[in-house]
Parts: C-alpha cells; sequence; structure tokens
C-alpha cells in the first residue's frame, strides 16, 4: 500500500507514530466521537495527541480524492496551517497521512495537539442559566467577527466545533472539524449566516445580531432580521430532509 503525508516541522521526531498511525489507531480504544468519522486521543512521547479517521469514501471518491481533489485530512492539516497564520486558535497541527491501493485513495488520517477546554459553545446557547453567558457569547461573536475580517468562513460553523478556554482574562475560542473552510472576503449578510448552524434561540439570535451589528457597523434591526431569516432558512431545510427520510 502506497501513502502520502506531511508532517509539521515542529514535530519530525513523530515521524514513525505517523507513519504507523493505522497501528496505532486500532490498539488504541480511547475513542472520544464516532460516527461518520472516527475520533480517539493518543498519547506519544509524552504528547497527548487527536487522530482522526475519515470514512474511507465509496469508489467514485476514492478516484477523485487520488488524482483530482485534495483529501479532508489534508486540507484538515493545511487549513489549520493557516489559521495559526493569521493567529486564529485552533488545535496545533501534527500532521495527516494518506494510504493509496491499486491507484485508489483509501484511508486518511489528521493529527493534532490535543487541546484542553472547559466547554464547547453549545453548553452556554442551550443554557440560559449558564455562568457568564452573555460575557461568553459576546466574546464569542467577537471572535467569529475577527474571523471573518481575516477572511476565514468555516463552513461546519456548529455549536460542537468551537471550544471555549476559560483564561484570567476571560475567554478564548478554538475552532475544530475545519476540513471544510473557503477564505474569502464576507458581506455583512454571509457573516451572519455563519451563526445559523447553531441552532439558536430567540434570545440568544438577538444577543448575536445586536453584538455583530454594532461590531460591523451595521444597522440593529437590518441585522436582526437578516440573521432570522438565516435561521428560518437552515430549520426548514432540516426539518424537510427529515420528512423526507421519515417517508422513504
Amino acid at each position: 500500500m502506497n501513502f502520502k503525508f506531511e508532517l509539521n516541522k515542529q514535530y519530525m521526531y513523530m515521524k514513525q507514530f505517523l507513519l504507523n498511525i493505522k497501528s496505532y489507531f486500532q490498539e488504541n480504544s480511547n475513542t472520544i466521537h464516532k460516527a461518520r468519522n472516527e475520533l480517539k486521543v493518543i498519547e506519544y512521547e509524552g504528547i497527548q495527541t487527536v487522530v482522526k479517521a475519515f470514512k474511507i469514501p465509496n469508489k467514485i471518491n476514492q478516484l477523485v480524492y487520488a488524482y483530482f481533489r485534495d483529501s479532508k485530512a489534508k486540507k484538515s492539516y493545511q487549513n489549520a496551517m493557516k489559521l495559526l497564520e493569521l493567529n486564529i486558535n485552533t488545535p496545533i497541527p501534527i500532521g495527516y497521512i494518506e494510504f493509496y491501493k491499486m491507484g485508489f485513495f483509501k484511508e486518511s488520517f489528521y493529527i493534532s495537539q490535543k487541546v484542553d477546554y472547559e466547554f464547547t459553545i453549545r453548553e452556554p446557547l442551550r443554557d440560559l442559566n449558564f455562568p457568564d453567558r452573555e460575557i461568553i457569547l459576546k466574546n464569542f461573536v467577537a471572535f467569529t467577527y475577527d474571523l471573518h475580517q481575516k477572511k476565514v468562513f468555516h463552513k461546519d460553523y456548529s455549536a460542537g466545533n468551537i471550544l471555549v478556554v476559560k483564561q484570567q482574562s476571560g475567554y478564548s475560542f478554538s475552532v475544530v472539524d475545519i476540513n471544510r473552510m473557503q477564505f474569502k472576503t464576507m458581506s455583512v449578510k454571509e457573516g451572519l449566516d455563519n451563526f445559523a448552524k447553531l441552532w439558536l434561540d430567540e434570545e440568544s439570535l438577538l444577543l448575536i445580531a445586536k453584538e455583530y451589528a454594532k461590531l460591523s457597523n451595521t444597522n440593529e434591526e437590518k441585522a436582526i432580521e437578516c440573521l432570522k431569516q438565516c435561521d428560518e432558512k437552515l430549520k426548514s431545510f432540516v426539518e424537510f430532509k427529515r420528512k423526507i427520510r421519515g417517508k422513504m
């Protein structure tokens, strides 16, 4: 089986870990997430890493990823490096590796350093009595606005993909699941639309829209109406998909 890989220069001593990642992954039972892809925490040379194993794609995409499109593992690594260049928090990328068989793309892994965090943004969004809730959400909007000003559009900006760390100076944020990103200039509408996947309640929606309007020097009422439309559009689409699945 052939392979391609890239390793962060700061972690050259972990080359054997990367090249033998399939064995390390199979032998480790510390799974922290398992759905379409699987994530495990694996320690190597005193470093806690998070290893993401991407699901093997179908036959068509095995050809696509082999010859025409960058893999999710590669994009995760490249996007992480880009974010760090922009001073945006994301787990430090260690490397990625892709495995090929008879010209077909097969398995792929992305490895990053584990981040210790208190909670994800989901908790203060869902719990109206969460300690420092308003402060956290306002800081989160400022973090997101900074992303947008730096031309970063996270296409999977869901509540579980924003990690929150409490510091003496306040709260900081780190983004994960970053293989689907665009680096582009955004309008205020596109920026507000980026919040839609958070599945907002009325109070959170108003707070976020008002804070984003303030930061972007936008009319508050227009920002609220815009975010409401984006929120309703996504929720209606998801509900439609559920109904379709229920009839199948």
